[in-house]
């Protein structure tokens, strides 16, 4: 069991329109975290939440990409780069936080990968993994000793949110059924065993309490 407490606080990741069914990007079965989602909020004290936030020229769109279609990959300055539909453009509705997501609690919004040239999955680091969103330094400020992970999509920006607080030295715990998968060639596979192989624990819903 886990039992949030002061040192506990729950990280939302990316439950935003355009991962939605029927978004730019959906996530199969991607609103079905919304209530998950919400019925953890009530179990922390302390929730972070973030957003996907690009420019309409953003590198990683297959749109900025004359030839290149969206899941094909490209070498960006700080290496290979998976393209992406155009999704999550700052201040559209796609952008907006999922309908249905009620977290009045939240303390922070970590918007990521607004800077044109670098994408950004992690809720901690950038794709170039140099740059900095500031979280960590928020979350030891406030004497955070451990980040419990939800949200879209668990084999990308969930996963790589994980393993960057591991790497950070936070302890990562996972709630599966509030995370739902792109899962293509394998990547939700790859990722499990990414977080398996760093320390980030695995639970279910019932396991978080009270």
């Amino acid at each position: 069991m886990i039992t949030p407490g002061e040192a506990d606080i729950l990280l939302v990741v990316d439950v935003q329109r355009d991962f939605l069914p029927g978004g730019a990007l959906a996530v199969p079965d991607g609103d079905a975290v919304v209530p998950a989602v919400n019925a953890l909020g009530r179990r922390f004290a302390h929730v972070v939440l973030t957003q996907d936030w690009h420019p309409p020229d953003h590198a990683s769109f297959a749109s900025r990409h004359p030839g290149r279609a969206p899941f094909d990959t490209v070498r960006l300055a700080y290496g290979e780069q998976v393209l992406w539909p155009d999704h999550c453009v700052m201040g559209t509705p796609g952008a907006d936080l999922a309908d249905g997501l009620d977290l009045p609690g939240a303390e922070l919004v970590i918007r990521k990968g607004f800077r044109p040239g670098i994408d950004s999955y992690s809720a901690f680091l950038e794709a170039d993994r140099t740059t900095p969103t500031g979280l960590a330094g928020y979350l030891r400020e406030r004497g955070v000793a451990r980040v419990v992970l939800c949200g879209l999509a668990t084999d990308y920006c969930v996963g790589w949110s994980a393993l960057d607080a591991r790497a950070a030295g936070f302890e990562a715990v996972l709630v599966e059924e509030a995370c739902r998968a792109i899962d293509q060639g394998g990547s939700l596979a790859r990722a499990y065993a990414a977080m398996d192989a760093a320390g980030v624990r695995r639970v279910r819903m019932d396991a978080v309490g009270p």
